[in-house]
């Protein structure tokens, strides 16, 4: 597994402790299908969340959430379209940005994680 694999697989467990301190239920992570992939999906039984998670060292540069742009939203929604089709539910959808910022990458103690609920209004 390369650098960004395991930093990317370590930020998505982070996200998911995360969410479920919060009462979210972790349904899938790393959800993949031909148009791309989710990272996690929760749901806190009033929604389905999608979830994009971005991990940075640092905001200096731009906010994480900043690289959601309108090309990673569309394919997240028909990403999502597909999960939708072979797990159907009744819950309303909702797509939500957890930025984690690790200034010591794999080895950070403390990351700092917002959530962003509703991200892509």
């Amino acid at each position: 597994m390369g650098t960004n694999n395991l930093a990317g697989a370590w930020g998505e467990a982070v996200a998911a402790s995360y969410l479920q301190k919060k009462r979210y239920k972790l349904l899938a992570s790393g959800y993949r299908c031909r148009f791309g992939e989710i990272d996690l999906i929760v749901t806190n039984g009033k929604y389905l969340v999608f979830v994009e998670v971005k991990l940075r060292k640092s905001d200096s540069f731009a906010r994480a959430c900043e690289f959601v742009d309108s090309k990673k939203q569309e394919r997240l929604r028909t990403t999502a379209s597909v999960y939708l089709n072979q797990y159907p539910t009744e819950l309303p959808c909702r797509f939500d940005v957890v930025e984690i910022y690790a200034k010591d990458g794999v080895n950070t103690v403390r990351p700092k994680i917002y959530h962003w609920e509703d991200a892509f209004q």
